[in-house]
């Protein structure tokens, strides 16, 4: 793992995040009878299908690759049998899935249970008998089959794959989509400056959907991207906007354009400098975009623009002060914005939310929220907590000023930056003159959703049987 000293980093341009560490998994013994298939999903050699298996059990540390055709010969399928209130699949010698009875018959995806088109559940979850077994299970080459009890028994078919990429005793992470989404992020520094992502207005308003994707694609790896040659007016800005998704309207208004002049109650319509922030700390559901325009700077100078990447950030306050990472993801920091006189805004629960939030299942870093001026009070610390939480933030602050993390840009008429605001934090330096600017938010989950749908579209890789992305079998649906 990387360590340097604080006051200086490494001068590479970009670094790969490290795989968030997940605990191992220790399956029971084995279901009795034991069989084995000759090859198997995970393409098991016969040497290993006549090496005995550990007294112990089966071991999770080699998963399965996924098949590699929606159907299966004879010779290759798994061995199924009950497992008490489980049914165990046997994918080769030294790799096991259980999956709970419960489970199994809560994810039918027949006709009876799955609607085909809305992809919403038919069926009464809280019917099923807590202890439910099945009458019978087999394993076909379409899949799992499960005869279920009921007046007339109820059959349920669950593909392979599908299986495989659901486990969850044994987990198989890589299997997931969403294992494959967070290789693609890029935590930079400010040597991004020589690279950075960026696309033309013509390729996202003109060129179909593919221009918009490689947009969105930009956001989701390096938290932000440029846009060149926007024309200058706020019509064009606006409906670059909407390409994403619904404009989200606060009170700041539904699409911005500002200046210095006090028109809200907010730093960001002085002439101010700007510290490193992320916006709506305040709001239980921040704004996922932040899009900004210049377009003019006159009779002044000054106003540059500042881009922070917050993930890259963490990191290393999580590599060299461990203990302040655990606080600032543990202890919320309260926020508020009450400069308008028509509004009072807290977040609920008014604690507010910690700076760093994290996934408690895998350890890995979603949002960023931190905004050391619209901060409220530190009412409900107590103890020796409260000096370490002001150290925490001490240390955290002193690594968004590091110059290393630090990207600087003068922004100009025609170039709109847009960014998560989940990740970067922004800025600005103090200016002279009048500087108009325009510019929007957009949700989090319009946002998501938009790239889902363009990563259906455009991306070969494939997370289902055989039906396409929309597939009942969809692993999350």
């Amino acid at each position: 793992m990387w360590r340097a000293p604080v006051t200086r980093l490494p001068s590479h341009v970009f670094r790969l995040p490290a795989s968030p560490r997940c605990a191992g998994t220790t399956l029971r013994t084995h279901p009795t009878p034991v069989r084995y298939p000759r090859r198997g999903l995970g393409q098991l050699t016969q040497a290993a299908a006549l090496k005995p298996s550990s007294p112990k059990g089966p071991r999770a540390s080699s998963a399965p690759s996924h098949p590699s055709k929606a159907t299966l010969d004879s010779d290759d399928l798994p061995i199924v049998s009950l497992d008490g209130r489980k049914v165990a699949i046997g994918w080769n010698a030294e790799t096991w899935s259980r999956f709970h009875n419960i489970w199994l018959r809560d994810h039918c995806r027949c006709s009876e249970c799955f609607h085909a088109v809305t992809k919403q559940r038919l069926f009464d979850t809280f019917e099923i008998p807590a202890d439910i077994q099945p009458l019978d299970v087999k394993a076909i080459p379409e899949g799992l089959q499960v005869t279920w009890p009921a007046s007339t028994p109820h059959i349920s078919l669950y593909p392979w794959s599908w299986l495989q990429t659901c486990s969850y005793d044994p987990p198989f992470p890589h299997l997931r989509p969403e294992s494959e989404s967070k290789t693609h992020q890029i935590i930079w520094g400010s040597k991004i400056q020589q690279a950075p992502p960026t696309v033309t207005y013509e390729e996202v308003m003109e060129s179909g959907d593919f221009g918009l994707y490689k947009w969105l694609q930009n956001i989701d790896r390096f938290g932000f991207s440029f846009v060149n040659n926007v024309p200058v007016t706020t019509e064009a800005t606006e409906e670059l906007a909407t390409r994403i998704g619904f404009i989200r309207e606060t009170q700041y208004g539904k699409f911005w354009d500002f200046t210095s002049n006090m028109a809200k109650g907010d730093t960001a319509y002085t002439d101010l400098a700007l510290s490193a922030h992320t916006d709506n700390t305040y709001f239980t559901d921040p704004a996922g975009l932040q899009m900004f325009h210049m377009l003019s700077h006159t009779e002044g100078s000054g106003g540059a623009s500042l881009l922070v990447d917050g993930f890259y950030a963490a990191s290393i306050l999580r590599d060299l002060h461990p203990e302040s990472y655990e606080l600032l993801t543990r202890i919320p920091v309260p926020a508020h914005a009450v400069g308008e006189e028509g509004c009072l805004y807290r977040s609920s629960p008014p604690l507010g939310y910690p700076v760093l939030s994290v996934d408690r299942s895998s350890g890995a870093l979603y949002q960023v929220r931190w905004n050391n001026d619209d901060r409220s009070v530190l009412g409900h610390v107590g103890g020796d907590e409260l000096e370490k939480l002001y150290e925490a933030m001490r240390i955290w602050n002193r690594l968004l000023k590091i110059s290393d993390l630090e990207y600087w840009v003068q922004l100009t008429p025609g170039t709109v930056v847009i960014m998560n605001n989940h990740r970067v934090l922004h800025g600005r330096s103090a200016f002279t003159g009048r500087r108009r600017m325009c510019g929007a938010y957009i949700g989090i989950d319009e946002y998501t959703s938009k790239l889902a749908v363009l990563e259906e579209k455009f991306s070969s890789r494939t997370s289902t049987p055989s039906e396409g992305q929309r597939s009942v079998w969809h692993p999350k649906f």
